[in-house]
């Protein structure tokens, strides 16, 4: 038997509608579930046939926003051999598919106002009438509905007909937008992480990551959260991610604009540019050479130079030079080295204090405090 997905999460609306889901499993009521697209309609239809008496029946979907009007009827009730052009053998429709079972009837708000009366009519009667067919057909049928419209509202516009409004909302339920539930949010994207892990471990997520997250509005509810985890998931296998390192493009709107109030998303760090480091060093012909320091005198002196300089290396390279040692080189572990020079010169500066350091690298605090630990530094 096919196994529900489960309705994940612990925030006060989830254990609400598991609560009210144990309730009306047992009834052969009609359900209503209302709510945002991508909020999870679906999966409460699921569970409400799963926890039934009809569990061992099919659960059959229909999405009535996505079947031409001109093919409804036979989608629905089924049609017979010759009915009309294109008819070449009979069709069982869903409502005898799920005979014993869950026809759940996805964006019933779509459903045009002829088609309307006509399952009005089957929910009352109880029987089906396939289109060329003299004979009508018993159906024991669990009827779940649902839609993202407001349907009292499209009543009132003469869209959606009352009596089968009242109808289909014997029983009602409203599945929460993703921005009401809190902590599931870390819990869903934590769930996605695993499912999209595919062959390499889950990717993880930083604090300041974690934070923006939580305050995003998220509009697409729990579908946007399961496709943005799939993309990063695909783009960024195995990695931990931090806001500033997630290239705004590939965020939603929204995310970019948390983005852009953090300070930004840092320069991508394969390869920085050479004004960043310049400051550091001056060019003088092919060779990269060390700014003088000043000494307790005022007389200048130049700094010490390594036999294999490494950020040498790195800037040559961000310029188009040809300084790429013959055995090659690991540029992931060369980018550790300096930044792990650069926050502790700042460190230093700083006297250990976080917060200036922050200020002084132009980063967050808790995406400072997370390099260092991820570089064993100390701090004040």
């Amino acid at each position: 038997m096919r196994q529900p997905n489960p309705i994940i999460g612990n925030s006060p609306p989830m254990r609400e509608i598991r609560k009210l889901i144990e309730t009306i499993a047992d009834s052969t009521a009609t359900v209503l579930v209302n709510g945002e697209s991508g909020t999870g309609k679906e999966l409460v239809a699921q569970a409400l046939h799963y926890q039934s008496p009809r569990a061992q029946a099919n659960f059959v979907p229909l999405n009535c926003a996505a079947i031409p009007k001109e093919l409804m009827e036979s989608e629905l009730f089924g049609h017979r051999k010759g009915a009309f052009t294109g008819a070449l053998a009979d069709r069982v429709g869903r409502f005898e598919l799920a005979h014993g079972g869950t026809l759940f009837l996805d964006e019933i708000g779509d459903l045009s106002l002829d088609m309307q009366v006509k399952l009005l009519r089957v929910l009352q009667e109880k029987t089906v009438d396939p289109v060329g067919s003299s004979r009508a057909i018993e159906v024991d049928v669990r009827v779940v509905a649902a839609t993202h419209r407001d349907l009292e509202a499209e009543i009132t516009a003469g869209r959606f007909r009352e009596d089968l409004y009242y109808r289909l909302n014997v029983l009602p339920v409203r599945t929460p937008p993703l921005r009401e539930r809190g902590d599931d949010i870390l819990v869903l994207a934590k769930h996605y992480a695993d499912k999209f892990a595919n062959k390499s471990a889950a990717i993880t997520f930083t604090a300041d990551f974690i934070d923006a997250l939580r305050a995003y509005e998220w509009p697409g509810n729990v579908r946007e959260l399961s496709n943005l985890i799939h993309r990063f998931s695909t783009l960024f296998a195995g990695q931990r991610l931090s806001l500033r390192t997630v290239p705004a493009g590939m965020l939603p709107k929204g995310l970019q604009k948390i983005q852009e109030q953090a300070g930004g998303a840092e320069q991508a760090a394969e390869v920085p540019h050479a004004a960043d480091v310049l400051q550091m060093f001056a060019v003088t012909g092919d060779a990269a050479v060390p700014l003088t320091a000043t000494q307790g005198s005022g007389a200048a002196m130049p700094l010490p130079v390594a036999e294999h300089n490494e950020v040498e290396d790195i800037i040559m390279l961000a310029q188009g030079g040809s300084m790429l040692p013959p055995e090659g080189m690991s540029l992931k572990e060369r980018m550790a080295q300096i930044e792990r020079a650069y926050i502790e010169q700042a460190l230093d500066r700083a006297e250990g204090n976080v917060s200036k350091t922050a200020r002084l690298l132009n980063l967050q605090r808790t995406t400072l405090i997370e390099k260092i630990d991820k570089y064993r530094l100390r701090s004040a």
